[in-house]
């Protein structure tokens, strides 16, 4: 019996939820475009650097691998 209750509560739940959501996104305090910009640049910038980073890793210890181990 108490299952059928919060089935039928189900509805008015979801209604909340979503009217408490937009509520909520009201509030926030979105970037500006210049900010947004700005991120994602810095954002492609550090993803490059990692790539980078990454690849010169790679290919040090390729060659170490082939220079020491596999002669």
């Amino acid at each position: 019996m108490n299952y059928l209750s919060n089935i039928t509560k189900l509805p008015q739940g979801v209604v909340s939820y979503i009217r408490d959501s937009r509520t909520e996104l009201k509030n926030v305090q979105w970037p500006t475009r210049a900010e947004t910009v700005r991120y994602t640049i810095l954002i492609l910038a550090v993803s490059l650097a990692v790539a980078i980073a990454t690849g010169a890793v790679d290919a040090g210890l390729t060659y170490i691998i082939q220079k020491f181990v596999l002669k």
